[in-house]
């Protein structure tokens, strides 16, 4: 990986819910925080799925490199209406922060949009560059009946598109079978691009 980030690390995690329902208003709320806010290259930016009785929708959270950028991040989005959430402190209308929070904190779940790494990861790369250039650390065949790691030289069609998740406290990119024996993300872009607006 050609990004400094430590995955075993602990990093603050900042929670953010800004009233989003789809998967598609969270990626985009991720990339304008992003700007917005300049977040660093190092941070890791997820969407929650929140289903309480109070809220069903999608949350974000932002995995920050040190206390500092989480602290600068902190102030600006306090100057906002969003709820957020950061170790104790809350802002607004914060339940779906806290939960989101919690989840990245624990790399329990949560699905990333941004990510060390993640801008290389266009068009065709092997599955060993995959984990190479970005931090994801661990890649999965659907159904695979043998668990056995796909072979790094597989090439992995990216489709500019690329959604690993938290799980079991590994940033997993799920994959299934293209042709030619080869592989493409299981999530597959949205047919309208939902950023053409952002770089």
């Amino acid at each position: 990986m050609t990004t400094p980030y430590d995955p075993s690390g602990v990093h603050p995690v900042i929670g953010v819910d800004a009233g989003t329902t789809t998967l598609r208003e969270a990626d985009h709320l991720i990339h304008d925080l992003a700007t917005t806010l300049a977040l660093p290259p190092e941070t890791v930016a997820c969407t929650h799925l929140i289903r309480t009785e109070t809220r069903r929708g999608t949350a974000v959270s932002l995995e920050l490199p040190d206390g500092e950028a989480a602290e600068k991040a902190w102030q600006q989005l306090t100057a906002t209406e969003m709820g957020a959430a950061l170790d104790d402190r809350r802002h607004g209308p914060s339940a779906a922060a806290v939960l989101a929070a919690a989840e990245h904190t624990a790399h329990r779940s949560g699905r990333a949009v941004l990510f060390p790494g993640s801008d290389q990861l266009t068009g065709t790369v092997t599955v060993a560059d995959l984990l190479q250039l970005s931090a994801v650390d661990r890649v999965i065949v659907v159904g695979a009946t043998s668990g056995e790691a796909p072979d790094p030289v597989t090439p992995v069609h990216t489709q500019d598109h690329v959604r690993p998740e938290w799980r079991e406290g590994h940033l997993t990119l799920a994959l299934v079978p293209a042709a030619s024996n080869t592989l493409a993300p299981f999530e597959v872009p949205n047919p309208t691009p939902c950023c053409a607006d952002h770089p």
